[in-house]
């Protein structure tokens, strides 16, 4: 299977028309056409419902982009590494991160090299834990933030000098938000939103004193933002780490942390044994430096 042929590929899925796709691709209709058709007579499996305006993706199909989209990735990873000199420091880093105010740390260090190496970018994957591992399993990102314990026998990690703590986030109106911090007992009638990650046995789930299935969870999340909406609108209250969200100034949300204090390590890890590029090598230099003189500080 060629990657020319999933560039296509993707790039009917992404237009939902073989004629404007073709026109993106700067091919003929009938050439695309064919490179679909020959595509799906490879793989042994429809890719496509062929409507009269528009074409969608079959299950195969939708299987097929996400697969395409990681083999592309790596594929232009790979190539972006290969095409930089050894004595220059220049190309990609690619950094996976769940949500958390430690991405501050990230941020200096790649301001810090981006003025030294002005050739050098960095490409920032957001998801939650499980996400953010199966990107680093594949080799799409060189390094990974993590929230919370590791497997220091599987990756190399180094242990941020920042902690995260564990908070309720509420309208600043609620009955709760006049307390300084919340007990669990304070939680177990209460509308919950939690991440869809969270576990029975987990930190939180054992802080908070009861199974999941006895709390009242409406509804669940990987990213923050879209949950603090529906705090915002009295749809929930949410259990989260603290300060991802602005809650100053006009802001009708608040966090009130819990009691007692549940905090969690942070790590940066990557895959043992990985080759690193020249940029990789830099990034990873400097953020230890850096790390060094926080802790001086």
């Amino acid at each position: 299977m060629e990657l020319r042929l999933l560039r296509y590929f993707l790039a009917v899925a992404q237009e939902e028309s073989i004629s404007a796709a073709a026109e993106y691709l700067h091919l003929t209709q009938p050439t695309l056409s064919r490179q679909m058709i020959a595509l799906e007579e490879e793989l042994g499996k429809p890719l496509f419902i062929r409507g009269k305006r528009r074409i969608s993706l079959t299950q195969d199909g939708m299987r097929l982009r996400k697969r395409a989209n990681e083999i592309l990735e790596l594929a232009d990873k790979t190539q972006a590494e290969f095409r930089n000199t050894e004595e220059t420091v220049a190309g990609d880093v690619y950094i996976g991160a769940g949500e958390t105010d430690a991405m501050r740390l990230i941020a200096r260090t790649s301001g810090i090299l981006q003025q030294q190496y002005p050739d050098l970018r960095f490409h920032i994957f957001s998801g939650d834990r499980v996400d953010v591992v199966e990107h680093l399993e594949k080799g799409l990102i060189d390094f990974a933030l993590l929230v919370g314990e590791v497997d220091s026998k599987k990756y190399d990690t180094l242990l941020l000098p920042v902690r995260d703590s564990w908070s309720v986030l509420m309208p600043k109106d609620h009955p709760l938000a006049k307390q300084e911090a919340i007990r669990p007992q304070d939680l177990w009638d209460q509308p919950l939103t939690l991440s869809r990650q969270m576990r029975d046995g987990s930190p939180l789930l054992n802080w908070m004193g009861k199974p999941l299935s006895q709390l009242h969870v409406v509804s669940t999340h990987n990213l923050i933002y879209n949950a603090s909406l529906m705090v915002e609108e009295g749809f929930s209250l949410a259990v989260t780490l603290d300060k991802l969200i602005n809650t100053t100034g006009e802001s009708r949300l608040c966090y009130r942390p819990l009691e007692p204090r549940l905090e969690v390590e942070l790590h940066l890890v990557w895959k043992k044994h990985q080759v690193m590029s020249k940029a990789v090598e830099a990034f990873l230099n400097q953020f230890q430096k850096d790390l060094q003189v926080s802790a001086d500080e």
